[in-house]
């Protein structure tokens, strides 16, 4: 029967940070936008555009880069290839001439101030994050339409709500974590192993790996520059970056110049607890102050957790011998298997079910991965990834000024360090003694994300951020 499915792309995607509900995700809506124009033949004819962005959106859109992910989607820039060092100079250019050039082809009029609408105190049944565009004719008509970002990227067109993907008929359908686990244990087949045979229903092996390994490019080129780059983080929160001072201290000041070189002299380094922990934190946070920085970085399963799961991946390749192809496309695919059922049975949108659905998601993809490239069971997968999220349940999302900064950041690190804890904790276990299933574990989730109060769930509103809390950081 054809269902709609998620593949691993789905749950990874390359983009820009810093959030991928906030920029990737209005980002591609507003390409959509540009497409439906082309498809209506109405691009050629457009004189003005208006953007309204609601409920969180509004609320943390500028602090997540809403705005500039809009106007660069609307002039047909992509999030995969776009220059992001351009990013700043494009959009002051808007700014400044008060030109948008509409998907590359079309000079309009534009004023930031006024065609950009923030509506704070307003928002829409769907979803809080909400964003309608609305293209003006020459004739006199108008053609509007509104997109919902629900998390991770994911984006749907108001009408399609439950249709965002291409329907497909997987060999192994996977709704819940009982699901997956059913086709393991009559079939033999890993988590991972499940997923690439229901990937052959997308593309061939050859492309999946392809595309996994080229996702694993992104999260290995952001770690390292994440590491070697210091100074001040956007915002104006002066947040100062603090991965690269942490790195220059782990490695003693030696400078390496590619990465092959830099994470074998971590792998030289030594094993003891503090230094392995100290590289795990800072993986952690060289990814996010990447993404903070509107970096290119893999949605895993969203920007604001983007460094979960390449700091457990790196503490993998360099702690546990773990830096072949064949782990790496095992350790992702396996994740993407977690994130799915996650985004299935609850939601990876922080807009909707606060920083549990983000961090605590990321924890238990990364937990999961790594007991299976350990070398554990299709049990004892499932028991890692109910650990790590367990012990994120009622996380809440408040972002200081709106910014992926604080606490957002360091709570990379301590995602990061839960899901190692997890493993080793499954790894040691029964799982047949369990108490508590993943399918428990999901569904409590999603029950704590209803229950949750709306100040803490990506508004800003309340918790950390509305506390005068000193933004200066000590340094490392």
């Amino acid at each position: 029967m054809l269902r709609e499915e998620i593949s691993v792309f789905d749950i990874f995607k390359i983009g820009v940070g810093p959030s991928s509900s906030h920029t990737l995700g209005p980002w591609r809506a507003a390409q959509q936008f540009t497409l439906a124009l082309e498809n209506q033949d109405y691009l050629t004819q457009v004189v003005q555009i208006k953007i309204l962005l609601y409920g969180s959106l509004a609320k943390t859109g500028k602090g997540h880069g809403t705005d500039v992910a809009i106007l660069l989607g609307l002039t047909g820039a992509d999030p995969v290839t776009f220059d992001v060092n351009a990013i700043d100079s494009t959009i002051a250019n808007i700014k400044e001439q008060q030109i948008l050039n509409l998907a590359g082809i079309k000079h309009l009029g534009f004023d930031y101030n006024e065609d950009l609408i923030f509506l704070y105190n307003e928002s829409l049944p769907y979803h809080p994050n909400a964003v309608t565009f609305q293209a003006f004719l020459e004739n006199g008509k108008a053609f509007s339409e509104t997109y919902y970002s629900i998390g991770g990227g994911f984006v749907v067109k108001e009408g399609e709500a439950g249709r965002e993907k291409t329907l497909v008929e997987l060999p192994f359908p996977v709704e819940k974590a009982a699901d997956l686990l059913h086709w393991c244990l009559t079939t033999g087949l890993k988590v991972s192993e499940v997923v690439m045979e229901n990937e052959l229903s997308w593309r061939t092996e050859e492309e999946t790996r392809k595309g996994i390994l080229q996702h694993f490019h992104v999260m290995k080129d952001c770690t390292y520059r994440g590491c070697h780059t210091a100074g001040v983080l956007p915002g104006g929160l002066n947040v100062g970056r603090r991965a690269a001072a942490l790195n220059k201290r782990l490695i003693n000041g030696q400078p390496y110049d590619d990465y092959a070189s830099w994470l074998e002299a971590i792998r030289k380094g030594g094993n003891g607890f503090n230094y392995i922990l100290d590289w795990v934190s800072c993986f952690a946070l060289a990814v996010n102050e990447e993404n903070a920085s509107f970096g290119r970085v893999v949605t895993a399963p969203t920007n604001g957790a983007a460094g979960v799961i390449p700091a457990v991946l790196q503490y993998y390749m360099a702690f546990c011998d773990g830096y072949t192809e064949e782990k790496i496309v095992q350790f992702i695919a396996c994740a993407s298997e977690i994130g799915s059922i996650f985004k299935k049975g609850a939601t990876i949108s922080a807009a909707m079910g606060g920083c549990q659905a983000e961090i605590g998601v990321s924890s238990a993809m990364a937990a999961a991965a790594l007991t299976e490239v350990m070398g554990g069971s299709q049990r004892q997968v499932l028991m890692a990834a109910e650990i790590a999220m367990e012990h994120h349940l009622g996380m809440t999302c408040d972002p200081i000024g709106g910014l992926v900064q604080i606490p957002c950041i360091e709570r990379n690190t301590m995602g990061a360090i839960k899901a190692i804890t997890a493993s080793q904790l499954a790894l040691q276990s029964n799982p047949d003694k369990a108490k508590v299933s993943l399918d428990a574990v999901v569904s409590t989730m999603w029950e704590t994300a209803q229950d949750m109060n709306s100040k803490y769930k990506e508004t800003s509103d309340g918790g950390l951020a509305t506390k005068n809390i000193p933004i200066s950081l000590p340094e490392c």
